[in-house]
């Protein structure tokens, strides 16, 4: 194969989709199918708008240029890594954040609810000043909590120096700082002692018996920030029962655990969770009150 093989994004785009199918790669990180991912590599390796592959489909590219996306698709499908950790850069809605493998690829369904303000949980959306985030990992939810809560200051919290790393890249690079503070700290250990509107969350909440089945694109990625322990809720637990004295009477507690559900009921099921609807269904976060983590048996 060379260069001469290929004329334009079309040319390209029609191998890529065949090499990641024959390679039987896993999208789970932004992208749902080769096509979506194929387009997103080669517009990202042009420096073409991402929203616009038709216009450019049959441009004549360079010899260089035909090269630069080569090396792209031969990566992914040989080193098997997320597109995000190539490109350096991972999207949730409108918002771009740096990544690279110190961090997990965003792909938080809490951020589908952030725009909403929960709503109808916090009755005063203008009135929330202190949020916490806990495993804060790129500091993408904490960035976006800060654009969305005008009048908040939010601490993004994580135990890893090398994603908190990252997130002050992200923080910087929306000028959020002194309104998006990193803290490294062990869930609540390092936490400075207020009392919180919100605190969200997306933890590790993998199980052991999902996380030795994983695909290879999961396994480049931090595992810290994927292993939930047995059950998925090791972290989990020790959140909710740090949560009650950390959140204002009218606070709320915001968890996303995925595709655990079952085991988030078998655990909390008694506290009287609340599921909130997101694009995959209503079993992939869940909310408490301060009301009810105050009563918990």
């Amino acid at each position: 194969m060379t260069t001469t093989s290929f004329s334009t994004p079309r040319d390209l785009l029609r191998y890529a989709i065949t090499r990641f199918n024959g390679a039987k790669l896993f999208f789970g990180h932004g992208s749902v199918e080769a096509f979506d991912e194929a387009a997103y590599l080669i517009l990202h390796t042009l420096k073409l708008p991402l929203d616009r592959l038709e216009p450019f489909l049959d441009a004549k590219l360079l010899d260089d240029e035909v090269l630069q996306v080569l090396a792209v698709i031969e990566r992914r499908v040989t080193e098997r890594v997320p597109a995000a950790y190539i490109t350096k850069e991972a999207w949730l809605g409108e918002y771009r954040f740096y990544v690279d493998e110190r961090v997990l690829v965003p792909r938080s369904f809490i951020a589908e609810l952030i725009p909403q303000q929960f709503s109808p949980w916090l009755v005063d959306p203008d009135g929330v000043e202190n949020v916490l985030e806990l495993c804060t990992g790129s500091g993408c939810l904490a960035i976006m909590m800060a654009d969305t809560f005008a009048n908040a200051v939010v601490d993004a919290i994580d135990i890893s120096k090398d994603a908190l790393a990252v997130a002050e890249t992200n923080i910087r690079e929306y000028k959020l700082e002194g309104r998006v503070n990193p803290i490294e700290s062990d869930l609540y250990e390092n936490v400075p002692f207020k009392k919180y509107d919100l605190i969200i969350t997306n933890p590790p909440y993998v199980n052991a018996e999902s996380m030795r089945t994983l695909p290879q694109e999961y396994m480049v990625e931090p595992q810290i920030a994927l292993a939930g322990g047995e059950d998925g809720m090791d972290l989990v637990r020790k959140i909710i029962a740090g949560a009650a004295e950390r959140l204002t009477p009218e606070g709320i507690l915001v968890v996303e655990i995925g595709n655990e559900r079952e085991y988030a009921e078998a655990a909390f099921g008694h506290l009287g969770l609340t599921w909130l609807t997101t694009s995959i269904g209503d079993d992939a976060v869940f909310l408490l009150t301060a009301e009810q983590l105050q009563n918990a048996p």
